[in-house]
């Protein structure tokens, strides 16, 4: 069986999986037909085979010289950009998503320069947090965490978040971790040609060749026994809810770190003012953020609260001709379709009403309707779980409320998200209730927005995507941005009067690569000596 299928990146070479325990292919979500190669699903001897070898090369990467990381990271970067045209179409085809404009215009381009920020960060050790108190003694940073980090991708963003190319395993490599990359099964060829790329880039940069090792597939038992094998130094994972909080439980008992961003509705509240001046505008601003990449974002807009009166009234009149009008929208997976009929269902059951769904037009593939609903605060006051359910596709609930005392309420009754946002009038109008909504919602929230929708999310510095529970499972750490995102998986290490030359680079009295650091309290980038 074993020749029939791919191969998996396994202690340094591509080789047959050792004891593959199925098969299974990717699939067009356009038609609904399966498409390309076979790939397996691992065994426990495939994945008990990936950790032994990134545990043995562990110590040997987190010495190698910033530089030789840096330029790994570079030179991956660089391929990416140079097979666009194979990378581009073999996502196309495994995801349905655009070609020209999300993948090769948007996606792609970002993937390959979060590896480049990555880069950046590693030289200029922004990501390890040097800290120099000479009075005690004492000097401490960030460092590797000298064990492997499992990654696991989402369905959603083949490149940018993929488990062996995207912000996870950049940041992993960076902060000098081997990355055990779980690809998700929907694209496992798009996965497979980044993996390729990454370990001829390794093996040119001189890093240990176990460093990135790629398994394509494994079963739920199997993946809750990695989760919980010691031996990980950290676990990132992008995904449902369900999935994450079961590999969570998982890690916890081992004691290993697990960063999963699981669940969010990003809620969006439109102030009165807002809507008087430009509700029409509104609301197809708010459908095409809806319905962006049918709906299939994590940081998609999937609770709306609208005020009563004229305006929202109109503004709900038009978003739900903007859904009415709109064709079914292809989803990644027939088990994506599922699951965004049963937070439909579920929405309707705690009291909410459909307001709008498009037609069904028979095309075939994985396809769901836009669809519109609305609950009045009242009863989502009285349900908020039920009502905060994530419908994961191109999927709206408008909450009506009377006045800004209950959208304050409806503020305070919010789960933990990525993102909330309020749009307010140019005039100010709005400013006296922003000002009372938002210090509510920005305890909710990762990343606050004025007058914008949530959907897009740039690779900055001064980024965070990430979140109070559920939206994560961590509240101080992001998944996009350098270098924060690195300091996921570092451990922070102190050093008790060890002589200079002894020290790790950036902790040494000379500063020659001008490294900001924390020294006697100030922030600085001068030497020891010319401090004292």
């Amino acid at each position: 069986m074993n020749d029939a299928l791919q191969p998996v990146l396994l202690a340094g070479a591509w080789q047959p999986s050792r004891e593959p325990t199925g098969s299974f292919r990717a699939a067009d979500p356009a038609t609904g037909a399966a498409i390309g190669p076979a790939f397996p699903v691992s065994g426990g001897s495939d994945v008990e085979a990936a950790v032994a070898a990134a545990s043995a090369v562990a110590a040997e990467l987190a010495a190698a010289p910033a530089e030789r990381i840096a330029a790994f990271l570079e030179a991956y970067a660089d391929a990416l950009d140079a097979d666009a045209d194979t990378l581009v179409a073999l996502a196309h085809a495994e995801t349905a998503l655009p070609a020209p404009t999300r993948l090769r215009g948007n996606e792609l381009p970002r993937a390959s320069g979060q590896l480049r920020q990555a880069a950046k960060a590693v030289r200029g050790y922004a990501w390890t947090h040097p800290v120099i108190d000479t009075a005690a003694g004492l000097r401490s940073h960030l460092a590797p965490l000298s064990k492997p980090v499992l990654v696991f991708g989402p369905n959603n963003f083949p490149f940018a978040f993929n488990a062996v190319a995207g912000s996870d395993f950049a940041s992993a490599i960076a902060a000098r971790n081997p990355v055990i990359a779980k690809a998700h099964p929907l694209h496992p060829a798009t996965s497979q040609r980044l993996a390729q790329l990454a370990h001829q880039a390794l093996r040119d940069s001189g890093l240990p060749a176990a460093a990135v090792q790629l398994l394509y597939h494994f079963d739920h038992g199997i993946g809750l026994r990695l989760a919980g094998d010691a031996r990980l130094g950290a676990i990132g994972f992008t995904g449902s809810r369900a999935g994450g909080l079961a590999l969570k439980a998982a890690a916890d008992a081992a004691g290993v770190p697990c960063y999963a961003e699981l669940s969010s509705v990003n809620p969006v509240f439109l102030l009165p003012g807002a809507l008087a001046e430009r509700g029409a505008a509104l609301a197809q601003e708010f459908f095409a953020s809806c319905t962006l990449g049918s709906g299939q974002f994590c940081t998609n807009p999937g609770v709306l609260v609208v005020p009563h009166g004229a305006d929202g009234d109109a503004f709900a009149a038009a978003a739900a001709a903007h859904f009415a009008a709109a064709a079914p929208m292809v989803l990644f997976s027939a088990g994506g379709v599922e699951h965004v009929a049963r937070g439909v269902d579920t929405l309707r059951l705690a009291g909410a009403q459909v307001l709008a769904t498009a037609p069904t037009d028979g095309q075939g593939g994985f396809r769901y309707p836009p669809t519109l609903l609305a609950v009045d605060a009242a009863d989502f006051l009285a349900r908020p779980r039920e009502l905060q359910t994530e419908a994961f596709g191109p999927v709206g609930l408008l909450v009506r409320t009377a006045d800004a005392g209950a959208m304050l309420a409806v503020a305070r009754a919010l789960e933990g998200n990525l993102t909330g946002t309020l749009y307010r009038a140019a005039d100010g109008s709005d400013d006296a209730a922003w000002r009372a909504i938002a210090p509510v919602l920005r305890a909710r929230v990762g990343r606050l927005i004025n007058s914008k929708m949530p959907t897009g999310v740039a690779v900055s510095p001064a980024q965070n995507h990430g979140g109070p529970f559920p939206s994560t499972s961590h509240p101080g750490f992001t998944a996009v941005g350098m270098p924060a995102a690195i300091r996921r998986f570092a451990a922070l290490h102190s050093y008790d009067g060890v002589p200079d030359a002894l020290l790790p680079v950036e902790l040494r009295d000379a500063n020659p690569g001008g490294v900001p650091r924390l020294l006697d309290g100030q922030w600085t980038v001068a030497d020891v000596a010319a401090r004292a």
